[in-house]
């Protein structure tokens, strides 16, 4: 069983930045394919970033503006948005897939565990 606690979400204004942080129990955490997802009231989960076996890879609505890494050593993957506007507010999740693999990156099915979630809200 592998946890994840994110942590970093806020009130802020638009424009500002914020930096989310996601850091899993797992042993082999460098193995790890590693994602955020974000949902909005009354919408479904979508993918924000991930962080993979074979590169990084961004929603076209973040590209630019947010940027994902990681420290393995800290077991930790980051978030870090830029330029945030209201329409990024959302619950902020991170999600891992442990198990090594071909799976689509962009989706919720994808991941193995998921983190509870960070409430980032952006006034206008």
């Amino acid at each position: 069983q592998v946890q994840l606690v994110e942590s970093g979400g806020g009130l802020v204004q638009a424009g500002d930045s914020l930096r989310l942080s996601c850091t899993t129990s797992g042993r082999t955490f460098s193995r790890y394919a590693l994602g955020w997802f974000r949902q909005a009231p009354g919408k479904e989960r979508d993918f924000v970033a991930s962080t993979t076996w074979t590169g990084t890879y961004y929603a076209d609505s973040v590209k630019g503006r947010f940027t994902i890494s990681r420290d393995n050593a800290k077991n930790t993957v980051y978030l870090q948005m830029s330029s945030l506007k209201p329409e990024d507010t959302a619950i902020y999740y991170c999600a891992a897939k442990t198990t090594w693999g071909a799976y689509n990156y962009a989706s919720t099915d994808g991941y193995d565990y998921w983190g509870q979630g960070t409430q980032v809200t952006v006034s206008s």
